[in-house]
């Protein structure tokens, strides 16, 4: 399949490296240079400067959108209206209420949409995730977890930092990761408490969000993100009733990935402890772009898709407006 890329940033430039044997035919930036840069690297590639000129190509089967928030929902209702199948990052919008019209054109043209949360394609989710499906940790209870990062000189003047482009701050950016992950493994949450503030950064955007959430069953998920932390950090916690995995690390400046699988044993006490480390490069990129394609060829469902995005989105509404923040201006 031919592969259109919209937006040549950081994500864009990881995409292009992860297209699971696809053909990036066509790049585009509203940085036309940038545009070129990045098609220069691959066999027959254009560089351009409007995305329409991107995903109107005949010949392009699939667009991955990796702009700015405010440009996400856009980009994926064009191609989707002309039926190019799409990866769109996370959050896959600023709002809940620009979703409804992407979904309804991705269900009448047929095409497939799934959204960015690559996390969960981590080599330590992965495995995470098999051994709760396998049941070793019983009836899962909580979830706790802690993901941030320390800026850096001018980040209060990067677009994540102006409402309008992001739709938030450190909520709609790290944090959307801890939601989706946490949900992923607990269910969808129907209550949801929790305050994001901005504390350090000069900008009208939140710098930190604390979270209380809780599925219709009591699961519960403590989450917190920062972009004060100053030492980056990713940790996240499962609880099941007979044991617990802690995910640390996702390589590069926030640590070496890692697995922790604590087991109880019958008489309680210390328990047994099996780790996994990864200190190899993150294919989650890899991965998750591969499942696309044969989502494509089967006709299937994406395993994160829309939905997910809408059901994190809400979350981030809420909370929003909980905290005081008009996340629509």
């Amino acid at each position: 399949m031919n592969v259109a890329i919209v937006g040549c940033g950081l994500i864009g430039q990881k995409r292009a490296r992860a297209l699971a044997g696809c053909r990036l035919v066509v790049c585009a930036d509203v940085n036309g240079e940038h545009a070129e840069q990045l098609a220069r690297q691959f066999p027959d590639c254009v560089g351009v400067a409007d995305w329409r000129r991107a995903v109107e190509r005949p010949d392009v089967d699939v667009v991955v959108v990796a702009t700015p928030h405010n440009s996400l929902a856009g980009i994926t209702l064009a191609s989707v209206s002309g039926g190019k199948h799409v990866l769109v990052e996370k959050p896959a919008a600023r709002h809940v209420d620009e979703l409804p019209l992407v979904m309804a054109a991705a269900a009448k043209s047929g095409a497939r949409v799934r959204v960015g949360f690559n996390h969960r394609y981590h080599r330590a989710f992965r495995k995470a995730r098999q051994i709760t499906d396998q049941g070793e940790l019983g009836e899962l209870m909580l979830v706790r977890a802690r993901y941030g990062h320390g800026g850096r000189i001018g980040y209060e003047k990067e677009w994540r930092a102006q409402r309008e482009l992001s739709g938030g701050g450190e909520l709609i950016d790290q944090g959307v990761h801890l939601i989706d992950l946490a949900q992923w493994f607990l269910g969808t949450f129907t209550t949801v408490e929790g305050a994001a503030h901005t504390y350090f950064w000069n900008m009208p955007v939140d710098d930190n969000v604390f979270l209380h959430l809780q599925t219709s069953q009591r699961r519960t998920a403590f989450l917190h993100a920062s972009c004060t932390e100053w030492k980056n950090l990713f940790s996240f916690e499962i609880y099941g009733k007979r044991g617990k995995l802690h995910i640390e690390g996702l390589g590069g400046s926030y640590g070496v990935e890692r697995l922790a699988h604590y087991r109880m044993l019958p008489a309680m006490g210390p328990p047994e402890t099996t780790i996994w480390e990864y200190p190899m490069e993150d294919d989650s990129w890899a991965v998750e772009f591969a499942e696309f394609v044969e989502d494509i060829r089967m006709g299937r469902e994406p395993a994160v898709g829309l939905n997910d995005a809408r059901s994190a989105l809400a979350v981030v509404e809420e909370v929003y407006r909980k905290s005081g923040y008009d996340h629509h201006a």
